[in-house]
């Protein structure tokens, strides 16, 4: 397994991106590491932490901010006060901190309420570098899930962990799966805002 470590190839000044030329495995649960608080905890295959989200506040809160392990902003995730229901938007930080919401949203996530996609899925917009994802939902669990290209190719999908002699994990704890050259921060940042939408967060 390749060591995750920070790349940026659309810009050098991009902290908090993460690409390896393999596929990585995460385990993610969908649970904050402080007491009495709300998020989820992101490992790598060695068992390191790699990303959480740690909410004081109660569930589904308007906003969440995506951290590493050292408590670095890597993206502010805000729901959008619109008429329109389901709309999620991602900052990315690039000093570690929150951003200011006036600024132009990296990725924007809407949630569908027909059809097979759980969500559509617009990346790149504070790049002008647009690509689109669509999340579909797996049946086994509100957080399972799997991400898709605009051409249909699989680009990360999220299931219920299984031990090594096959028990299935409870709906919390997930295995992460992520194609290459892919940025992890982006995916979780993504599979938190599921999380939010189905109010596991």
């Amino acid at each position: 397994m390749a060591k995750v470590y920070p790349q940026a190839p659309l810009s050098s000044s991009s902290p908090g991106s993460y690409f390896t030329s393999k596929q990585e495995t995460f385990t993610v649960w969908m649970k904050s590491l402080i007491m009495n608080g709300h998020g989820c905890t992101v490992f790598d295959s060695n068992g390191q932490i790699l990303y959480r989200v740690d909410n004081y506040d109660s569930r589904g809160r308007a906003k969440v901010h995506l951290m590493n392990l050292k408590g670095q902003i890597l993206f502010s995730i805000l729901r959008k006060k619109s008429k329109l229901l389901g709309v999620w938007e991602g900052y990315r930080s690039s000093n570690g901190k929150e951003i200011n919401s006036n600024d132009t949203p990296n990725f924007q996530v809407r949630r569908r309420f027909k059809g097979k996609s759980a969500c559509k899925v617009i990346v790149g917009l504070d790049k002008n570098q647009i690509q689109q994802y669509r999340i579909e939902s797996w049946s086994d669990g509100k957080s399972a899930c799997k991400i898709l290209d605009e051409f249909g190719r699989l680009v990360a999908e999220a299931k219920r962990k299984q031990s090594t002699c096959g028990v299935v994990l409870g709906e919390d704890v997930l295995t992460l799966v992520v194609e290459p050259f892919i940025d992890h921060s982006l995916i979780v940042g993504l599979l938190v805002v599921y999380g939010l939408i189905n109010h596991r967060l």
